[in-house]
């Protein structure tokens, strides 16, 4: 491992090549936007949420994947793929719709399916239904829950709808499963502090979380938080703060788990603020020289695990 254990790594060493992932755009919302938990949505997410770069929803879903397979496979000169379901939460629609929806996914390049959603669309008759699927189709698992923050102060200020104790629920189900598990964070939430940082990176250590994605908090337009930053009712951290925020997380989380990504990116015509006006290829180098010049590595700090306090009561022979 370098100063981190990077995804593009990980899926290189084990499936022999490179594995890319391609978006599967299906026509589902989220229950904090009709009214199940909550009305609105959260307050940074956008009318069409994440998806900028997506193909319709109303396209056929092996469409999708052929067309993403082919573009994709030709401009990155991959061969192996993960469908990702991506956009809004895609556990949340009737158990059957969602079995059909399995269903479909089904290509000759494919390893693996990754479905993103909500901890509170976590329900065991939909982790059943993905497991008869996975054993008929043999492909990997991974589920993505968004997060955000353990702070669940600041969960309720984004209007998330759900709060830190449905995400561990939610962990614990998927785990008796044998599903990966990966976790999206924001690290500069304006009302989290570096205390929250490390509290994040020691709860997805803890939990044995296998992948982890972190996001920088893009401001998007048209949306809550977007009026909210424009009327000056929060400060954005500087940059530099963002990338000591990341480094630290690093730090403290354990060398096992699987980094996807430490920094995100959005098309500038959808936002007011995104990424300090920079690349965000030069923020990431910028982590990685720092860490490097220092001498750290992911998991350097992780050192809370089994009973801190009382390891120096147990000897080389116990």
């Amino acid at each position: 491992m370098s100063t981190y254990r990077r995804y593009a790594d990980y899926l290189k060493e084990k499936y022999g090549g490179k594995v890319y992932k391609i978006p599967v755009n299906l026509p589902v919302t989220c229950p904090n936007r009709d009214g199940t938990c909550g009305k609105g949505g959260c307050t940074f997410c956008s009318e069409v949420g994440i998806g900028y770069e997506m193909l319709d929803t109303h396209m056929a879903i092996s469409k999708q994947i052929e067309e993403n397979i082919a573009y994709i496979g030709k401009r990155y000169k991959a061969d192996t793929f993960i469908a990702y379901l991506q956009n809004f939460s895609n556990t949340y629609m009737p158990l059957e719709t969602f079995e059909e929806v399995l269903g479909q996914i089904k290509h000759e390049k494919l390893v693996g399916i990754s479905i993103s959603t909500r901890p509170d669309c976590i329900h065991d008759a939909y982790l059943e239904k993905i497991k008869a699927w996975q054993d008929e189709t043999g492909y990997d698992v991974c589920i993505e829950l968004g997060l955000q923050t353990l702070n669940y102060h600041a969960l309720e200020k984004i209007n998330r709808g759900h709060g830190l104790s449905e995400y561990i629920d939610a962990v614990l189900r998927i785990k008796r499963y044998g599903f990966e598990i990966c976790t999206h964070l924001i690290l500069n939430l304006p009302w989290d502090n570096q205390l929250d940082v490390i509290e994040n990176a020691k709860l997805m250590s803890v939990l044995g979380i296998d992948y982890v994605k972190l996001h920088a908090l893009y401001i998007v337009k048209n949306t809550v938080m977007g009026q909210q930053y424009l009327k000056g009712e929060f400060d954005m951290i500087s940059m530099e703060e963002y990338e000591e925020r990341v480094i630290t997380f690093l730090r403290y989380l354990s060398e096992d788990v699987v980094i996807q990504r430490i920094i995100g990116r959005a098309p500038s015509e959808y936002t007011l603020f995104a990424n300090w006006n920079t690349s965000w290829w030069k923020i990431h180098d910028e982590i990685i020289a720092t860490m490097e010049d220092a001498g750290y590595k992911q998991g350097d700090l992780c050192q809370y695990q089994n009973g801190k306090a009382v390891k120096k009561f147990i000897t080389k022979e116990a």
